[in-house]
């Protein structure tokens, strides 16, 4: 044992070193826990939606459209379709974040080569998905009660008409004024800290909170066309995730503003067809 120690200790210095080194910048730490929690989001949705046999995707979703007939059952599927919007939530908003993170650890980067106290951006991406997990919560309450309603005598004939409101309200809210203050914050995260900077862990906590409230002030009605579209529909999934990310980049409002012309004319073309479909029956 004492031989193995004197061969092994010179790199046990070394090893501590480096990983010292990693865990005094915060951009490195920040780009890691990026991509490990979005990788984790993506990697259960992929696994759910390829996997073989009845255990795959149309297995899963076939039980979440089943009545639930005892507790135990409805547990589970609470579980199934929670863990569903937990990983979307993870996989669809974190990397639409990546620009605000960043940022931030840049300042802290800065600011801990001068030698100040800095909090670990783990703290801001914390403060930042204790928002977008509550909405993962009501996302999934709300699925869960349209599965209910879903088996009343009636209500799969309104569907289409109900997806198409969905497609035309969320494309109105791209114009609304609160949607316009969420994204213009979203847009300069720079001009944020700055202005709010901290060293403490807990206020650094509620910047990501606020920061988060932010986000979902500018996306939540995207994020709610997932029932329109289907809450497992990888192919929608990234395209939102692509287009949220393309508006927070953009220096204008655009192309936010084109995305709302998009919603509400697809939603007009929605209900032209499916009222073409009905007056034809």
């Amino acid at each position: 044992m004492t031989h193995l120690s004197a061969q092994t200790g010179p790199f046990a210095p070394a090893i501590l070193a480096r990983a010292t080194a990693i865990l005094s910048r915060p951009r490195l730490m920040a780009l890691g826990c990026i991509a490990v929690l979005a990788t984790g989001g993506w990697v259960f949705l992929l696994m759910t939606a390829l996997a073989p046999g009845p255990e795959g995707l149309s297995g899963i979703l076939d039980a979440i459209c089943r009545p639930v007939p005892t507790a135990s059952s409805g547990f589970g599927i609470a579980a199934i379709v929670g863990a569903m919007w937990v990983a979307m939530t993870l996989g669809m908003m974190l990397p639409t974040a990546g620009p605000m993170i960043l940022t931030y650890a840049e300042i802290a980067e800065t600011a801990a080569r001068k030698g100040e106290r800095i909090v670990s951006p783990h703290v801001l991406i914390a403060g930042y998905l204790s928002v977008w997990l509550g909405f993962a919560l009501f996302a999934t309450l709300a699925q869960l009660g349209v599965m209910a309603v879903a088996e009343w005598p009636g209500v799969a004939g309104i569907a289409t008409p109900a997806s198409a409101l969905l497609f035309v309200l969320a494309g109105l809210y791209q114009f609304s004024t609160l949607k316009q203050a969420c994204l213009t914050a979203c847009q300069r995260p720079f001009s944020f800290f700055f202005l709010n900077w901290t060293d403490r862990p807990l206020g650094v906590f509620r910047l990501g909170v606020k920061q988060g409230l932010h986000c979902l002030g500018c996306c939540v009605a995207m994020m709610l066309l997932m029932f329109a579209a289907g809450a497992m529909n990888l192919l929608w999934m990234a395209l939102l995730g692509l287009v949220m990310m393309i508006e927070k980049l953009s220096a204008t409002r655009y192309f936010s503003r084109a995305v709302g012309i998009a919603f509400v004319a697809a939603g007009v073309a929605i209900l032209i067809a499916w009222g073409s479909e009905f007056l034809s029956l």
